[in-house]
């Protein structure tokens, strides 16, 4: 693996939200046009959008032993509807997606914002266990990006067993080869479908609604389940068993962090304007019609959903469902690919190859390594669960614990970079922690029935993460352990000069004052040096995007040797030949035909010193193995790439 990786946390030059509902720096504009509106309706809000599909009929299902009595209908329905408003209302939309990093939500820039509003010194423990607390997040994010496709499409799907029961053994096989598609088509990227993603989402949400509000018209008493006091009852009611009911309710408030985290696509207006002006009156009219239906006929807990509709409109109900499912999981898709993207770029995760799909849009990427990988966990969980019941097992705990996660963090970024008082900040994060680890909790229960798919996945997914970082950490350790300082190094070349030949040559580094082993290589080997040496460090700050016109810095050695320092956001592609385009050296212009890229490779030997254990060491080393070309990964053209490796023990 070369030492030139970007350097992973670099303090930032943007600015968070004020915490009054403005970005101060670059953040996104916040205007609320139809389009961004429509837009986000296509991409924030598939996941949360689809829940009613599956979630009222989890409350009932026979595992609970929860019957659809008058009072628990009620009950059930009051509490959906208070975890809507407490959780995504109050807690995500008018309070967390205040805390914004340029525009950038979702996990990675609550971690940014902690960490720039923590003292690398006073509060370095704190440091650390909160960003293991939020790496942990991001971890289970994968678990959650497995299971979303694989509920949501086979819930759709399971319309067939109310419309055409004798088609019911079909319901897996189309369940995978939709699923299948979806992913054979991540490469195309999502641009051109995108563009039918909003018009298709509106018309769900239209249809949640308008079939909301006939059944509600036919039982109008469901309406007193707006008082919260039906919902505290039933809790009480059920005493023990209300643990494995709120783990059902909790599938209402699924893709609540996806309103968070996709901010920076829209900005927070159009996300508010489309969640409090569409979405959640949709949602909640949706899932009082299904409550509507059940008061009407107890048996339709089997499937409220679908039985809330006329049978002339359950077709097309169901053709609608399965199209709102696959944009539901193509975002959840796509947010791993750009999770992953950004773990890279803040020196989480290996280099992977990265394609990028649109020439307009920087956040559209496809991760071929990723992509495969979800595959693959999905049709594990669809042919594992055959039943979207059965799948809401394992759903909910990764999502809970995000939540709890999120909830922790933003406490923390309201009372260090807000200046909020002890007593507003913990009366926050009492109120919404206790929210999210009673949701947590009950989900706890689900482990042994399938809850443990996601987090092993979140903790593979962590491991990976925090052994790449650590590895990464102790490699340039040792790396500078046997290093020349720069001064030294440059004073000693003008006092004996070796032979110089024409052109540039530029060495990729990520220790700014010593020399890269490429250029000890080269010299060592060859005899040579370039007339003009550039020197060149990559470093990736934690916020977005970083101007291309204030994004470099240049400083002379002296001796023809030139220190360069490119900074790229986590969003940014680090695309390093066109930032050296605008750089004059000597007043000469760049010129890439008679510039030599020279990279260090270092083939990582695990041993016994202190640093890691084993395991984890040769985890590393089997990862850098694998890892993908920097060449690539900063954009260098292949033939004027040169590489030099040698061994480091760690």
């Amino acid at each position: 693996m070369p030492s030139d990786d970007p350097s992973p946390k670099q303090p930032a030059t943007g600015a968070a939200s004020n915490g009054n509902g403005h970005t101060n720096g670059n953040g996104h504009a916040q205007g609320a046009g139809p389009g961004l509106v429509v837009g986000a309706l296509g991409v924030v809000f598939g996941d949360i959008g689809t829940s009613p599909l599956y979630a009222m009929k989890e409350v009932f299902s026979e595992a609970y032993a929860v019957t659809a009595t008058h009072d628990h209908v009620l009950g059930a329905v009051s509490l959906v509807f208070w975890a809507l408003m407490l959780v995504v209302s109050v807690k995500y939309v008018m309070f967390i997606m205040r805390a914004d990093n340029n525009g950038e939500g979702g996990i990675m820039a609550l971690i940014a914002l902690v960490l720039r509003g923590t003292d690398p010194g006073t509060d370095a423990s704190k440091r650390r266990l909160l960003m293991m607390l939020g790496i942990f997040g991001a971890a289970l994010f994968y678990g959650d990006g497995a299971i979303t496709p694989a509920i949501s499409v086979l819930s759709a799907v399971e319309g067939l067993n109310v419309i055409a029961p004798r088609l019911s053994e079909w319901v897996v096989p189309i369940t995978l080869a939709v699923l299948i598609l979806l992913f054979l088509f991540q490469r195309k990227g999502t641009s051109a479908v995108g563009k039918l993603f909003g018009p298709i989402t509106l018309g769900w949400f239209l249809a949640l609604g308008i079939g909301g509000i006939a059944s509600i018209a036919q039982t109008p008493e469901v309406l007193a389940a707006l008082h919260p006091g039906y919902g505290v009852r039933f809790l009480i009611e059920q005493k023990f068993s209300a643990l494995f009911v709120l783990g059902a309710v909790v599938l209402a408030v699924t893709g609540a962090e996806a309103l968070y985290a996709d901010m920076g696509h829209f900005g927070r207006t159009p996300i508010r304007v489309a969640w409090f002006g569409l979405v959640l009156p949709a949602l909640v009219l949706n899932y009082y019609g299904q409550a509507a239906v059940m008061l009407r006929d107890p048996t339709a807990i089997r499937n409220p959903f679908y039985l809330m509709f006329p049978e002339w409109a359950q077709v097309p109900m169901l053709l609608l469902a399965t199209a709102a499912t696959v944009i539901a999981s193509q975002a959840v898709i796509t947010g791993a690919f750009s999770m992953t993207r950004q773990a890279i770029q803040l020196g989480y995760c290996p280099r992977l190859a990265i394609a990028h799909t649109s020439e307009d849009a920087i956040g559209q990427v496809y991760i071929p390594w990723v992509n495969w990988m979800l595959l693959v966990a999905v049709v594990a969980l669809v042919l594992g669960f055959q039943s979207s019941t059965a799948l809401a097992s394992a759903y909910g705990i990764a999502v809970t614990g995000t939540m709890a996660i999120d909830t922790v963090l933003a406490a923390v970024v309201f009372r260090r970079v807000w200046g909020w008082g002890y007593v507003r900040t913990y009366a926050f994060l009492g109120v919404f922690l206790t929210i999210d680890l009673a949701f947590f909790g009950a989900n706890t229960l689900k482990i042994l029935e399938g809850g443990w798919f996601p987090i092993t996945l979140g903790v593979v997914g962590f491991t990976v993460l925090t052994t790449w970082k650590r590895g990464r950490e102790l490699l340039m350790s040792r790396l500078r352990e046997s290093s020349i300082e720069l001064r030294p190094f440059i004073e000693g070349i003008e006092r004996h000069p070796p032979q110089r030949v024409p052109g540039t040559g530029a060495f990729m580094t990520a220790d700014r004052d010593g020399v890269p082993h490429a250029l000890l290589h080269n010299l060592l080997h060859n005899k040579v040096l370039h007339e003009r040496v550039l020197l060149i460090t990559v470093m990736i700050d934690d916020v977005p995007c970083v101007e291309p016109d204030t994004n470099m810095q240049i400083e002379s050695l002296g001796g023809g040797f030139f220190r360069v320092l490119i900074r790229f956001g986590f969003r940014d592609v680090p695309d390093v030949p066109t930032a050296l385009a605008r750089l004059p050296v000597l007043g000469q212009r760049f010129e890439m035909m008679e510039t030599s890229f020279f990279l260090s490779r270092e083939t990582v030997v695990p041993t016994v010193r202190v640093g890691m254990a084993l395991w984890r060491e040769r985890l590393f080393a089997a990862m850098v193995r694998n890892a993908g070309s920097a060449s690539a990964y900063f954009r260098l053209p292949p033939n004027r790439v040169i590489e030099l490796g040698s061994q480091v023990e760690i």
